[in-house]
């Protein structure tokens, strides 16, 4: 039976009177990949830095590793990896002095030190980069150097706080590739996102809303709770599609959002959009789970 990674039993953060993460309850389990989705300002970074022992938590139970995060938040910081949303990189300074000094705040020496700045920088593709300016790489290539600098020491736990934010869908598929090959070696993994294609291949998946869980379960047993039928909407224009049927266009559509490429509809159970004038020229089938 798998070992249990995170564990937190009414987790909560405050600062002054307002209330950024509310009695959160969660368990992740070892070598798991975790979507943590939610708006800005929900709570989802708050809870980050709580896990990785940045932030110690106003009341309730957090436990990493089975270490404390209320007690033992330095060890705690020594056994994880954290990414932050901005990329984490010093822009002027050089892609090997960037990893060269995180190997240092992470107490590597000598021929370990070597090994594995070598392997971070056939990670992330660097190869005779080494030379460059952070400032100067794309951001995809920054995504996957910054990643390299949070996993130098090896962590067993990696937080990944919005990493795919500002990158094109090719860099995107790119890193999770590296996150499902870090997690097959037994890295357990917490990633925040705003796209729904990347938390469809979690692993579980969990939704903040103004500080508080509001659900928590595999992609397939949430996709279940979906209230009427989904329909996917394969068109050249899908932006302007979206437009028309945000307006009203389309008739009454619950909801509209992107997939990847694609544009999802949720629609009541006794309706349907297929014969709709404004999908003429687009392929439309239902996804109903």
């Amino acid at each position: 039976m798998p070992q249990i990674a995170v564990e937190t039993r009414e987790l909560t953060k405050k600062f002054g009177d307002f209330t950024a993460v509310d009695n959160i309850t969660m368990s992740i389990e070892e070598g798991a990949v975790y979507g943590f989705l939610g708006p800005n300002g929900s709570g989802k970074s708050t809870t980050i830095r709580m896990l990785c022992g940045l932030l110690a938590p106003t009341s309730g139970v957090g436990l990493v590793l089975g270490m404390d995060l209320a007690k033992e938040g330095r060890k705690i910081k020594n056994q994880v990896g954290y990414m932050s949303q901005k990329f984490s990189l010093y822009p002027e300074m050089t892609v090997i002095e960037n990893l060269d000094l995180y190997s240092g705040l992470y107490g590597l020496k000598g021929a370990e030190k070597k090994e594995r700045i070598e392997q971070m920088l056939a990670l992330a593709g660097l190869q005779g980069r080494e030379d460059e300016q952070t400032r100067l790489l794309s951001g995809g290539w920054r995504q996957r150097l910054a990643l390299g600098c949070a996993i130098l020491h090896r962590p067993k736990i990696l937080f990944l706080d919005e990493p795919t934010s500002g990158v094109d869908p090719k860099a995107r598929r790119l890193f999770w590739d590296i996150i499902y090959d870090l997690a097959a070696d037994g890295t357990t993994i917490m990633v925040t996102t705003h796209f729904m294609d990347e938390a469809e291949h979690c692993d579980k998946v969990a939704f903040i809303y103004f500080g508080g869980l509001i659900a928590d379960d595999t992609p397939a047993d949430l996709k279940k709770l979906i209230p009427g039928k989904l329909f996917e909407v394969d068109s050249e224009n899908g932006f302007e599609l979206l437009g028309r049927v945000q307006r009203g266009e389309a008739g009454s559509v619950i909801d509209s959002y992107f997939f990847g490429k694609k544009l999802h509809l949720l629609v009541s159970q006794d309706s349907s959009i297929k014969n709709e004038a404004i999908f003429e020229g687009s392929f439309v089938k239902e996804i109903t789970p």
